[in-house]
């Protein structure tokens, strides 16, 4: 792999790691969890539909396209807003939504049909033993219900993942741009419903929260996402994906930067049992 592409690689995990501590920044000035993830999501669409141009996919499509939507645009969103909402700690959330490898190995598994060796079985229960450590935190006792939201979040990011499969022969953008349409409508829905008056939240939102949301909707979701699925292009998937295991490293050294979160001995065993269980399955692959 050439200089400048491990250059773009530690960019993408930067970014990537960026994205949880920037918006738990957001909530803790108090704006609302799903109208954030709706605002991140119409930005996504905003950018992307130029390249769109309306063009409609084949009715095949159709149906595992609405359904990587809703997995990745709206559930994954709701489950990953809300967790970092109602956490006080931001690190183990980071470490916890490394999850969704292996949900996406045991989904792809039960519904694609592929087959899992026995090393990547025994890995898959390591990471899990892994997050379930992190419970065992003094600290992290009263984060259980957020553990168990991000949870929810890895599944369905995981199960984006599995749609995406039956998505390989569209553009990314085209993909991308649903998802961002779909996520944003079934989101503003939600806080219409949940969070009261949108108008108003949105009228409060200072312009550090617009350029974080910015920061989110652009340089995570569009930027470090294309950045990757351009290095699949050039190198084979398991040799770029393993890097993906560094995000959670950046993601815990930001959140001490900024939150001035100090790991415990027991977060900094459970992480590295789950970073380096998925970083091993990503390298089964």
């Amino acid at each position: 792999m050439k200089l400048k592409h491990y250059v773009l690689i530690l960019v993408i995990t930067i970014l990537f790691g960026s994205a949880y501590p920037v918006q738990k920044v957001i909530f803790n000035e108090n704006v609302p969890p799903l109208l954030m993830g709706s605002l991140r999501m119409l930005v996504v669409f905003l950018c992307l539909v130029p390249f769109w141009k309306f063009k409609i996919p084949d009715k095949k499509y159709w149906l595992p396209l609405f359904c990587f939507s809703i997995s990745m645009g709206f559930l994954a969103n709701v489950f990953m807003t809300l967790s970092l909402n109602t956490a006080k700690i931001v690190s183990p959330i980071i470490i916890g939504s490394q999850l969704a490898i292996p949900f996406a190995i045991l989904l792809s598994s039960i519904f694609l049909r592929e087959k899992v060796s026995l090393k990547k079985w025994m890995l898959i229960f390591v990471s899990f033993i892994g997050v379930v450590l992190l419970g065992f935190d003094p600290l992290i006792r009263d984060e259980m219900f957020a553990l168990i939201l991000i949870s929810f979040m890895a599944l369905f990011y995981a199960a984006a993942q599995v749609f995406s499969r039956y998505l390989k022969n569209l553009e990314v953008t085209l993909t991308n741009a649903v998802m961002g349409f779909i996520g944003f409508i079934f989101l503003i829905i939600s806080s219409s419903i949940f969070e009261g008056e949108i108008m108003k939240e949105i009228q409060k939102i200072s312009l550090q929260s617009w350029l974080l949301i910015l920061h989110s909707g652009i340089f995570v979701s569009i930027g470090a996402h294309m950045s990757m699925f351009y290095l699949y292009k050039l190198y084979p998937v398991n040799k770029v994906f393993p890097f993906y295991a560094l995000f959670p490293v950046f993601g815990v050294i930001l959140a001490f930067i900024i939150f001035y979160e100090i790991p415990t001995f027991i977060t900094i065993l459970g992480g590295i049992i789950v970073i380096v269980s998925t970083f091993l399955i990503n390298r089964e692959d």
